[in-house]
C-alpha cells in the first residue's frame, strides 16, 4: 500500500515514509491510496482474539512495508500487560440496551491519546530505521491538552528522538498542565504559548514546511516528525479500536455479526471520528457517525451546511481538548469525498487560510449528509449531562464524554434512531476534577485541584488513577511561555542549534 498527499496526488510514499515525515512537504496530509476492505469472515476471525492480536491483523493491512515481526514488536510493546488498566485495553461499558461507552482512557496518561501514542514511538523508530538512518527525529507537537502528555510519555527517553510540546497557556485544565510541565525524561521539553490551540497548531505546521529550517536540520542530522493526528502513524492505531469495539459489541451480544451500529465521537480536530470513518469504509457496519462538538461548534455547522467558517468567537470551555476552530483532519475526509481531487482540496485549504471559510460542492455535501450527523453542547448542558448520567446510571464521565452523551441523546430524540451505539469516551473524569465535581456536588469545600480530586472521590467512589494522584506536590520543570512568532526560536533553543 502507498500513501499520497491531500494536496498533491502524484506523491507516492510507503507507510514508513509517511510516518517518518509526519506531513507532506506541500503542506498536505498523507492518506492511503486505497482503503483496505475487510469481510464479515475477517471480522468473525477477530472476535475471539485479544486487542493485541486484533491490532496486528488490522495494522498489517495498512503498514505493508513492515514485516509481521516488526508489527508484532510494535504492538506488543505498546499494549503489553500493565500499561493499560483493563485487559481489554479499551473496554466497552453498557449504559443501556442501546448505549455503550468505549473507554479509551485506560492508558498511562488517562486519555484516549494513549491508544495511539503508546504505539507511535515504536512505529516511528521502526520507520526511521528504514528511511532515515543516522538521523535524530525531532517530534513537534501542538496540544489542546491530552495529546501533549500522551506524546511526552510515549516518547520519553526513546533513543534518537527529541520531543517539544506547545500548549495554549490558558487553554488546558490544571491537571493537564501539571501532567505536561512535570514530565520526566532527558529528551523532552514543554512550552506554553500565548494564544489558543489553533495558534499552536498553525505555528507547528508552519515550522514543518519552512525550507530554511529543513536545510538547517539536514546540516545537523535532524528531521522533523509529528505526534499530532496529522501524522498517519497517530491515526492508524485509532482505526484499530473502532474495529475492535465492533468485535466486542458482537462478542457481548449487543449486536449480531453484520448488524449495524452507530458511533458517537466528541471531537475538535476531527481525527478521532475520521478513524471511525475509515473503519466504516473498510467494512465495519456503521450506520451513522455522530460528530459531537462543544460551544466551538465549527464542525457541527460544517456538517449541517457544507460551509466551514472559522470566523467566529473562540470559547474556552470545560472540555478544552475540543476547543479548536481549525480541524486539520477534515482535509483527509474532503480528499476522499471529492474523488481525490487535490486541486479542489488545495483551493479549499487556501480559502480557509486567506478567508477563514470555504464551501464544499453539492456532491461532497450530499455524501457528508449520508454519513454524518452532528450536534453541539455548551458547558451548562455538559454539566447537566454529567449529573444525569451519574445519578441515573451510576457512571461518572468526563466533560468531553458528556458532550458526546448529550449530543447522542438529542440525536435519538430528533431522529428516532435507536440503533445500538458506541460512544467514544476520551478521558478519565479526574483529569477535569473541578468541572466534574461541580456537576455532581453543590457542596464543594476545596479550592485547589488536588483537594477537588479528594472530594470527587468522596462524592463518587470512583477510584483515583495513581498516575494523577502522584502529581500532587510536584514542581513544574517547564515554565516557559512564548508568543507564536517565537516558536521557531524555541525549537532551536531546545536543540541547541
Amino acid at each position: 500500500m502507498y500513501y499520497t498527499s491531500t494536496r498533491d496526488k502524484s506523491v507516492r510514499v510507503t507507510a514508513s515514509e509517511a510516518i517518518t515525515k509526519g506531513i507532506s512537504s506541500d503542506g498536505g496530509l498523507f492518506v492511503p491510496t486505497e482503503i483496505p476492505k475487510i469481510s464479515k469472515e475477517f471480522v468473525n476471525e477477530l472476535i475471539p482474539l485479544s486487542y493485541i492480536e486484533r491490532a496486528k491483523r488490522v495494522l498489517e493491512l495498512y503498514l505493508t512495508d513492515f514485516s509481521k515481526e516488526e508489527i508484532a514488536y510494535c504492538v506488543e510493546g505498546a499494549y503489553k500487560k500493565g500499561k493499560f488498566t483493563s485487559e481489554k485495553v479499551s473496554p466497552i461499558y453498557k449504559l443501556s440496551d442501546s448505549e455503550y461507552v468505549l473507554e479509551l482512557w485506560r492508558g498511562p496518561t488517562c486519555a484516549f491519546k494513549d491508544m495511539a501514542l503508546q504505539l507511535l514511538p515504536y512505529l516511528l523508530t521502526t520507520s526511521s530505521e528504514k528511511t532515515l538512518k543516522d538521523t535524530e527525529i525531532v517530534i513537534l507537537v501542538a496540544t489542546s491538552g491530552d495529546t501533549g502528555k500522551a506524546a511526552l510519555e510515549g516518547f520519553k527517553d526513546v533513543p534518537n528522538t527529541k520531543i517539544l510540546v506547545f500548549y495554549p497557556v490558558d487553554g488546558v485544565s490544571p491537571m493537564q498542565k501539571l501532567q505536561m510541565t512535570t514530565q520526566e525524561g532527558e529528551n523532552v521539553s514543554v512550552c506554553a504559548i500565548e494564544g489558543n490551540f489553533d495558534d499552536a497548531q498553525s505555528g507547528v505546521k508552519a515550522i514543518f514546511t519552512d525550507k530554511d529550517i529543513e536545510k538547517k536540520f539536514k546540516e545537523n542530522g535532524l528531521a522533523f516528525s509529528s505526534a499530532n493526528s496529522i501524522n498517519w502513524g497517530r491515526l492508524v492505531p485509532q482505526i484499530v479500536y473502532y474495529v475492535s469495539a465492533y468485535c466486542d459489541m458482537v462478542e457481548s451480544g449487543a449486536v449480531k455479526l453484520g448488524e449495524e451500529i452507530n458511533v458517537v465521537v466528541p471531537t475538535g480536530n476531527f481525527g478521532n471520528i475520521l478513524a471511525a470513518y475509515y473503519a466504516k469504509e473498510m467494512g465495519i457496519p456503521v450506520k451513522t457517525l455522530v460528530c459531537a462538538s462543544n460551544a466551538n461548534n465549527v464542525l457541527t455547522d460544517f456538517l449541517k451546511t457544507g460551509t466551514y467558517d472559522r470566523n467566529r468567537s473562540f470559547y474556552c470551555t470545560t472540555s478544552p481538548s475540543m476547543d479548536i476552530l481549525i480541524s486539520s483532519n477534515l482535509e483527509r475526509l474532503l480528499f476522499h469525498l471529492c474523488g481525490e481531487n487535490d486541486a479542489t482540496v488545495r483551493d479549499w485549504m487556501n480559502k480557509l487560510s486567506t478567508d477563514g471559510k470555504y464551501t464544499v460542492t453539492d456532491s461532497v455535501f450530499s455524501q457528508i449528509k449520508s454519513i454524518f450527523a452532528a450536534g453541539c453542547c455548551d458547558d451548562k448542558a455538559t454539566k447537566e449531562t454529567i449529573a444525569d448520567v451519574f445519578n441515573s446510571k451510576n457512571y461518572l464521565c468526563d466533560t468531553h464524554t458528556a458532550v458526546a452523551v448529550n449530543v447522542y441523546k438529542n440525536y435519538v430524540e430528533n431522529s428516532g434512531d435507536n440503533t445500538p451505539t458506541v460512544i467514544a469516551s476520551t478521558a478519565n473524569p479526574y483529569k477535569f476534577s473541578a468541572s466534574v465535581l461541580s456537576a455532581i456536588s453543590d457542596k464543594i469545600q476545596a479550592d485547589n485541584e488536588f483537594d477537588m480530586v479528594d472530594e470527587l472521590f468522596a462524592a463518587s467512589g470512583e477510584p483515583v488513577p495513581p498516575q494523577l494522584a502522584t502529581l500532587k506536590g510536584k514542581s513544574p520543570r517547564f515554565t516557559k511561555v512564548c508568543n507564536k512568532a517565537d516558536m521557531k526560536q524555541v525549537v532551536f533553543d531546545m536543540l541547541g542549534i
